[in-house]
């Protein structure tokens, strides 16, 4: 058995590159991300992603508008999970137009191309993060308030490889989700009505 420590949790802060933007959209140069953005704008990694992302549109034959960068961008500040309301949202309240429909069509994009990742975490709403640039990572799902925590093990990585070694697999990623309750709704639990005694 491999004694290597959980590392929890596995996100440092970025380094605070100051918020700059693609010529072609300019749009974090025009815009301050919504309150619920709190992860710093990392400009060299989203020029990265900016380019990975024109080319999988020229590549499909796809028209390279505002909206979709705007989108891009406003997910690339963001940290933590969303879900297509929460980015909506926080994009209307900075009066940006863009339609559900759109804000759907680029998370669908992204997540093709591999700069978002989409996850279900046993719920009909889905929740995306970006992908781009960030370790794997497992999570850690509340089943009661539905919170979710993220960790890195590195002993999962090496089961990955031995596994992909064993079935003679080339392990591209993989997805682990733990569900259970949290602390706050154990305690919330504790604090509550005794439960009725079994007859």
């Amino acid at each position: 058995m491999l004694n290597t420590p959980l590392a929890f949790p596995y996100r440092a802060a970025e380094a605070a590159q100051g918020a700059g933007g693609s010529s072609e959209v300019g749009y974090a140069d025009r815009h301050t991300p919504s309150a619920s953005s709190q992860a710093t704008l990392n400009t060299d990694r989203l020029e990265e992603v900016k380019k990975i992302f024109t080319a999988h549109l020229e590549n499909k034959g796809l028209r390279k508008t505002a909206e979709r960068y705007a989108i891009l961008e406003e997910i690339y500040v963001r940290s933590g999970h969303f879900d297509v309301e929460e980015l909506y949202a926080g994009m209307k309240e900075r009066n940006l137009q863009v339609s559900r429909a759109t804000v759907y069509n680029t998370l669908d994009l992204l997540v093709e191309q591999g700069l978002v990742s989409k996850h279900q975490f046993g719920r009909n709403l889905a929740q995306y993060e970006k992908s781009y640039g960030y370790r794997q990572h497992d999570h850690v799902i509340c089943t009661e308030c539905h919170k979710v925590v993220e960790f890195c093990d590195p002993r999962i990585h090496g089961i990955q490889t031995m596994v992909g070694d064993l079935l003679n697999f080339h392990i591209l990623h993989h997805s682990l989700n733990l569900y259970g309750i949290c602390g706050d709704c154990r305690a919330k639990g504790a604090s509550g009505p005794a439960p009725e005694p079994v007859k």
